[in-house]
C-alpha cells in the first residue's frame, strides 16, 4: 500500500494499463476481480510467477522503504530486494511494475503483475488473495506535527486526520476504529502518503494516520518535526499477495522467504534499510 516522493504516481503504469485495456478490462481500486466478463475469463489463463518462471512485482514506488526510487533514479527498497532474493532463489527472472494502487486488483487479475509486494497487510483481505506466510510485523499508527499538543486519540476530537485511498488505515478507521473516526472533524483521504505528510507539516491537517513503516521513514527524515502516537490503531502483518488460487507461487515465495532468513540474507536487508526506520525485530516468518 505504498512513498518517495509521491506514494503512488507511476512510472510503470502506463504499460501495465495498456495491458490491461488490450484485455478488456475496466474499473480499478475495490476488491479483487472487478473486470468484464472478457478479462475475467481471459485471466484464467494468466500464468503465475511459479508456472512462468517470472516474478512480475506490483508495488508503490513511493512508498520507503519497502519500494521507492533512489537518488540514482532507479527502484529500490527492503521488499524490491527482497524479491530480487526470492528469484534468484527460484531460478526466475524478476520484473519490477510501479502501479497506481487503486488499480492493483485489476492489474493483478488481467496478469499485467503476478504478485503485490510493496508493504501489503493481509488482515482483512484473505478472501481476495492467496498470501505467503506473513513476514513483518506492521501497524497502523498516527502521527502529528512534535509541537501540535496532540498526544492522544482523544486530542484528536473535532481535528482533521488524512490517510492514503484504499489504505490499510483507512480500513481500520472505517472499521474496528471507526467510533473513533467519529470524533474527527473529517477523515480526509489522498493518492499517496507523501503529500499527506506535506499537508501536515503546513498545518492543512493534524494527523496523518498510517503504516508504521511510513511512519517511521516520515520521523527518521523529520524527527524535530513529527511524533507518533503511543497507541496504535491496529497491529498486522505484511505478506506478498497473489492471485486467487495461485498457491503454489505463494508457496515457493514462503520457502524461499525462510531460507533468506536462515542464511543472512534478510538481517543485511533489514541493516541496509534500518536508516528508513526498518526493523530486523519486526521480522516474523522462521
Amino acid at each position: 500500500m505504498n512513498t518517495d516522493m509521491s506514494r503512488r504516481q507511476f512510472v510503470g503504469l502506463a504499460g501495465s494499463l495498456a495491458t490491461v485495456l488490450g484485455l478488456g478490462l475496466v474499473g480499478c481500486g475495490g476488491g479483487a476481480g472487478k473486470g468484464s466478463a472478457a478479462g475475467s475469463a481471459a485471466a484464467k489463463d494468466v500464468k503465475g510467477a511459479a508456472e512462468s518462471k517470472k516474478l512480475v512485482v506490483g508495488f508503490d514506488k513511493s512508498y520507503p522503504p519497502y519500494g521507492f526510487v533512489g537518488d540514482d533514479g532507479e527502484y529500490t527498497g527492503f521488499d524490491l530486494d527482497l524479491a530480487k532474493a526470492v528469484a534468484d532463489k527460484q531460478g526466475w527472472e524478476v520484473k519490477y511494475e510501479a502501479i497506481d494502487w487503486d488499480a492493483k486488483d485489476t492489474l493483478l487479475n488481467s496478469g499485467a503483475i503476478n504478485c503485490i509486494w510493496n508493504g501489503f497487510t493481509m488482515e482483512g483481505r484473505e478472501d481476495d488473495y492467496t498470501f505467503s506466510e506473513p513476514y513483518m510485523l506492521n501497524e497502523q499508527v498516527l502521527v502529528v506535527k512534535k509541537d501540535a499538543g496532540i498526544k492522544s486519540w482523544d486530542d484528536l476530537a473535532g481535528k482533521t486526520v488524512i490517510t492514503q485511498t484504499d489504505s490499510a488505515a483507512q480500513d481500520v478507521l472505517e472499521g474496528d476504529q471507526k467510533d473513533l473516526a467519529a470524533t474527527f472533524a473529517t477523515l480526509d483521504t489522498i493518492g499517496e502518503y507523501n503529500t499527506a505528510f506535506m499537508q501536515l507539516e503546513s498545518g492543512a491537517v493534524d494527523a496523518v494516520a498510517c503504516d508504521l513503516s511510513i511512519a517511521q521513514y516520515q520521523l527518521a527524515a523529520k524527527p524535530d518535526a513529527y511524533t507518533q502516537l503511543d497507541e496504535p490503531l491496529s497491529s498486522e502483518h505484511y505478506a506478498v499477495g497473489f492471485k486467487k488460487g495461485d498457491t503454489k507461487s505463494a508457496d515457493a515465495v514462503t520457502e524461499s522467504l525462510k531460507a533468506l532468513y536462515e542464511d543472512g540474507t534478510v538481517q543485511d536487508l533489514c541493516d541496509k534499510y534500518s536508516s528508513y526506520g526498518l526493523s530486523f525485530d519486526n521480522w516474523v516468518l522462521k
